[in-house]
């Protein structure tokens, strides 16, 4: 596996078993440890998160080299990606559990779904966000990607932490609509939760999550509602990025990745 490498860390797809597996660890302990969520008997017995989906997706990975010991690898960061070519082939999207992704159709080219995006807590800030952006990046350019989408949560279920951020979100950034997902199912919530002249810009950008800034900040645009997710402690959108609107310095750290330098990254 070619990959990139700072410092220590590594970032590459995962090639074996034996790294989807630490990546699964990872989610684990990030997501029912650190988050709260509620594991399954059989995640509890394995100390690790794992679904269907994982034997389809590739893995985007972030290796500590200098953790790494006698063959095991230690993955500091994840994110797990179904491209849409993929996902025809068995069965649809993961967020397709609490999105209707039907008008997604009418989306021409390649497309993939992101998501179980983790970071060891030892490990968070910008020198590997940057890594797993570039990691993408060069996905992005090895499969013509033209649209990126997936569920981005919100901590928590308790909307009166989140209703500024989530009303400024509904009247700022939806998709259009001929290819806007909505949300389905008992956990949708509505989120106009306040009137737009009620928003106050500071207090919905301290209540968005960093990883949503970060896709705002690309141009990225969400989905009709939201979804409480129970199990995993979480309010979900659904958040889409057109690579065709990554500009500037955005453009550079996604796209502009000369050829001798480029990842091949290959389901």
């Amino acid at each position: 596996m070619d990959s990139r490498t700072v410092s220590t860390l590594t970032i590459g797809l995962a090639t074996t078993r034996e790294e989807i597996t630490r990546a699964q660890e990872l989610r684990y302990r990030v997501f029912y440890q650190d988050m709260g969520a509620s594991p399954s008997a059989s995640i509890t017995v394995l100390g690790r998160d794992y679904d269907a989906f994982d034997d389809i997706c590739d893995h985007l990975i972030v290796i500590d080299k200098a953790r790494s010991w006698a063959g095991r690898s230690c993955v500091v960061g994840t994110y797990r990606m179904l491209r849409k070519s993929v996902a025809i082939r068995h069965g649809g999207f993961y967020s397709e559990n609490e999105f209707n992704l039907g008008k997604l159709d009418r989306y021409p080219g390649e497309m993939v779904e992101l998501g179980r995006s983790c970071v060891d807590p030892q490990y968070r800030g910008k020198a590997i966000m940057q890594l797993l952006w570039q990691g993408i990046a060069d996905y992005i350019a090895a499969h013509g990607i033209s649209l990126l989408f997936g569920c981005a949560s919100f901590p928590g279920t308790d909307l009166s932490q989140m209703s500024s951020a989530l009303s400024f979100l509904h009247y700022k950034n939806r998709a259009p609509v001929d290819w806007r997902p909505k949300a389905c199912g008992s956990g949708y919530v509505a989120m106009d939760i306040l009137e737009e002249e009620q928003i106050d810009f500071r207090t919905a950008m301290r209540e968005m999550p960093a990883l949503i800034k970060g896709y705002l900040r690309v141009g990225g645009v969400i989905g009709d509602g939201a979804v409480k997710d129970d199990v995993f402690n979480t309010t979900d959108v659904c958040l889409l990025v057109e690579t065709s609107n990554i500009t500037g310095k955005y453009q550079r750290h996604f796209l502009e990745n000369k050829a001798s330098e480029r990842m091949q990254l290959t389901a």
